[in-house]
């Protein structure tokens, strides 16, 4: 007799959705840790709703020990694979479960579980029922009370949500402390950490005078690394209550960072747990890159507090409602703080390369999906980048006061409850006055617009015509597309450089166009030359653009557009051009003196931000430049890369030596003068690495290096151009860093990232690493992370890298589904690649489906690349 198929993972509708059947008013919480053997006690006061009986709560990996209802031992209930149904119940009743669980066992990392030592938890989305048998769904908002039992020796700290209210001593060397949060939250948002930390306090005072302790717990002896989060802290809350009004809440604001975590951070209310790789940083480990990342994730964690805890979501695929919106945020306060240009180039970035492909992967969704099998899969860039840049095209349209406007209607209405992101639009729409009906359809169409810009100069009418057409291909689980409302900002340029005013029908008209129908035309008068245009101006909406653009249009734009971003945005698409040509016909790159000269203007100019010219100078990725083709052509995309930046370095020889030399020295701060020069002297390192005479720069600027930014500059530049010094500097970096694996998580990074064909036997060497460790997310997304990503090893012709990628997903199946599921998303695009890689890949996704036990995570996705 055959064994009986293996039951498949069911996919959720948000069509579907239904209210709860019962309501939960208040927890309380009594928690008796144990590192194998903890014991929960959740006792909830439950109201029904329209006279239900019958109660289904979910619970995974828990045992049973106790049901109780109104005091008196329940026997009316069954377990079942989904979790626990307690019938025969009134409307309105005290029920308490007793359940216990083991931590140390846990290796998902999801509900409580250990790392290093101390207690955690992560709660979303669907953790909370690892903890005990809950309504554990985003909608159910209670109070939460919590009570820590512990050994004090060994968990002197026990944190939770919201306002400490008492806490006392037990027998045998145990204490406890009990926590109580005064606002409503859903499940998703609780956190508890209990263990031995150091402790950075300082405190805020907010607008109203209320007084605000700020506390940041870190790992024994880190202390000093943490200052830079608390003062992102305070940035944060000042910023907030000065650009969007809003005033913290609590009477304590607390940071916990673990080495052990599947995310970046997480906006628990009143205790954010955070991955140390976002709170730890100074001068020796951290680049300025992990300054500016903790600035960002300890702002966007901190807005969560009003968009996605004061105002939650309904239902998880209303998740951009709080990330997208937050991430805006976050975009913003790094802008308002920092340089805005840079900023938008880099949020720029991560649309066109990653979340691009995301669009047209297998597992294209739009930003508010329709079907979920696990939730976990749709934390993703469309959900949170695109999601922000949905977000912006509303600020675009509505402007800073009528957006600011909505945002404050948006809270009157939804301050305490679960909201959805038709809420947000309809608050957006009926604070401005602005129709954004039609605007909706980004929320649920999937997909890449592809705007097709055309035009026409008639010289004697002195006319200029831009016809627009918009257009997004079927996508795996939508074949139908709509039109979409897309804000489309222009500039006309003469060849002087002047800005031609926009005329219309005899009156000037706003340079941002309104692409509402599947075509436009626009025409503008009194032009009195054939113009340059700039066309989509700040990247005001996430499409791909295509016009035909002459070279010596994009060197004029390069030189006189009056917007950095659309200068960057020239000099990218000037070398997509050469990129494309050398790809598509086999030809070696060979540049211009007008685009050598161009770069050379941006370079030499010092009125320019330094950080800007370093943009402007760094190529497009492979990942990025991938998009760009149906086909993926993995070696033609990587010999013209190489060919690209040789032919810039050499172009620009002089130039980048004696900005390099110009912008040594001086005294180590993380001001944005300083981080700027950091930025532009380590891409000319880069780009000097790859000549002959200069390769010896990397040595020289690894041994001066007085900080962590200029160390990993000269490792980068010796991985890249694969130096005779590499293995060396590697080595030396490792002595020095082995016993400290978040700064170790560099090195793995650059071992996976080595573009050369002995990468895989670097990073199964790596591996090895004393360092290294399977159950650390962050040290497998480091090593396999990279090499996943590194087209020179993952894609090798003979199909070792998918057989080693396949090996490796098999193992995070049984341990950490979660971070499988997050590296598996090269495998999944094995139909865009050359018939002999399609077919390797496939079959690793193949051998992967059938394997015992797959994960709802990777199942999904594995299913739907498979179809």
């Amino acid at each position: 007799m055959k064994d009986a198929a293996p039951v498949q993972p069911v996919a959720k509708y948000r069509k579907d959705y239904t209210t709860p059947s019962h309501n939960i008013l208040d927890i309380d919480l009594v928690f008796k840790l144990h590192q194998t053997q903890t014991v929960v006690v959740a006792t909830s006061t439950v109201l029904a709703n329209d006279g239900a009986t019958s109660l289904s709560l979910v619970g995974e990996h828990l045992e049973l020990k106790a049901v109780c209802i109104d005091g008196v031992d329940w026997s009316d209930y069954e377990l079942n694979d989904e979790g626990l149904v307690i019938s025969n119940l009134p409307d309105q009743f005290d029920m308490s479960i007793t359940t216990e669980l083991n931590p140390s066992a846990n290796t998902a990392l999801e509900g409580l579980y250990l790392s290093d030592g101390a207690f955690c938890t992560q709660c979303e989305a669907e953790g909370f029922r690892r903890i005990t048998y809950f309504l554990d769904r985003p909608d159910v908002l209670a109070k939460y009370t919590t009570t820590i039992e512990a050994d004090k020796e060994g968990f002197p700290f026990l944190l939770s949500n919201g306002n400490k209210i008492a806490e006392g001593e037990l027998e045998n060397g145990r204490h406890w402390v009990k926590w109580q949060d005064p606002h409503p939250k859903p499940s998703y948002l609780f956190a508890l950490v209990a263990g031995y930390f150091d402790q950075l306090v300082d405190s805020f005072t907010t607008r109203s005078g209320r007084n605000v302790a700020l506390e940041i717990f870190v790992d024994k002896g880190n202390l000093n690394r943490a200052h830079h989060a608390m003062l992102s802290l305070k940035n944060s809350m000042k910023w907030d209550e000065e650009r969007f009004d809003l005033e913290y809440d609590l009477d304590i604001y607390m940071i916990v960072a673990v080495d052990f975590f599947n995310m970046g951070a997480m906006e628990n209310k009143g205790l954010n747990v955070f991955n140390s790789k976002y709170v730890l940083a100074d001068q020796a480990s951290a680049t300025d890159k992990d300054y500016l990342g903790i600035e960002a994730v300890i702002g966007h964690e901190y807005f969560h507090n009003w968009t996605g805890n004061r105002v939650t979501c309904r239902d998880w695929f209303q998740l951009s409602l709080k990330e997208g919106l937050t991430v805006f945020r976050d975009q913003e306060f790094s802008s308002d703080l920092g340089s805005r240009p840079v900023n938008r180039i880099n949020n720029v970035r991560i649309i066109r390369g990653p979340q691009f492909a995301e669009d047209a992967s297998p597992m294209s969704h739009p930003i508010r999906p329709d079907k979920v099998i696990e939730m976990n899969n749709f934390y993703t860039l469309t959900v949170y980048e695109k999601g922000s840049e949905v977000i912006r095209m509303i600020h675009t349209l509505l402007g800073e006061e009528s957006f600011q406007s909505g945002m404050k209607l948006y809270f009157e209405r939804h301050d305490g409850t679960a909201a959805t992101c038709d809420d947000f639009v309809s608050a957006m729409q009926d604070a401005s006055g602005v129709d954004l009906s039609l605007f909706k359809r980004w929320y649920s169409q999937s997909g890449t617009p592809v705007v097709t810009v055309t035009d026409e100069y008639d010289a004697i009418r002195k006319t200029y015509t831009l016809n627009i057409r918009q257009y997004t291909a079927p996508t795996a689980t939508q074949e139908d597309k709509l039109p979409l409302h897309i804000p489309f900002d222009i500039e006309l340029y003469r060849q002087d450089g002047s800005v031609i005013p926009l005329v219309t029908d005899a009156k000037p008209v706003d340079s941002l166009l309104q692409i509402t129908k599947e075509s436009h035309s626009f025409v503008f008068e009194q032009v009195d030359e054939k113009p340059t245009p700039s066309l989509l101006r700040e990247f005001t909406a996430p499409v791909k653009l295509e016009y035909d653009y002459e070279e010596s249009q994009l060197v004029h734009l390069m030189k006189c557009s009056t917007n950095e971003v659309s200068r960057w945005d020239a000099g990218q698409t000037l070398l997509a051009q050469y990129i494309k040509h050398a790809v598509n016909e086999g030809v070696d790159i060979e540049l211009s003196d007008d685009v050598i000269n161009s770069f050379k203007a941006l370079l030499t100019d010092e009125g320019l931000d330094k950080a800007f010219v370093a943009e402007a100078l760094t190529l497009p990725p492979h990942s990025e430049v991938s998009g760009w083709f149906d086909t993926i052509d993995v070696d033609g995309i990587s010999k013209a890369l190489k060919q690209l930046k040789l032919a810039v370095a050499k172009g620009l020889e002089s130039e980048l030596l004696a900005t390099y030399q110009s912008l040594s020295g001086g005294e180590y701060d993380i001001s944005h003068q300083s981080i700027a020069k950091r930025a532009l002297r380590n891409t000319c390192l880069g780009f000097l690495s790859c000549l002959e005479e200069h390769q010896s720069l990397a040595e020289q600027h690894f041994e001066a290096s007085d900080n962590m930014t200029d160390t990993i500059g000269a490792l980068s530049a010796a991985n890249q151009s694969d130096l005779a010094s590499r293995e060396d500097l590697m080595n030396a970096f490792s002595g020095r860093w082995s016993h400290d694996g978040l700064v170790m998580d560099k090195w793995f990074m650059l071992q996976g990232s080595k573009p050369s064909s002995d990468v895989l036997s670097k990073v199964k060497s790596a591996m090895e690493h004393s360092a290294f460790s399977m159950q650390n997310p962050n040290r497998v997304r480091s090593v396999l992370g990279s090499f996943f990503s590194n087209p020179y090893g993952f894609h090798a012709i003979d199909g070792s890298g998918y057989e080693f990628a396949g090996e490796m997903l098999a193992r995070l199946n049984t341990t950490n589904p979660q971070v499988a599921s997050r590296l598996i998303d090269p495998m999944l695009k094995f139909a865009r690649y050359d018939e002999q890689r399609k077919q390797l890949m496939r079959q690793q996704l193949e051998v992967l489906r059938d394997t015992p036990n797959l994960a709802k995570d990777l199942f999904e996705k594995v299913e739907a690349a498979l179809k």
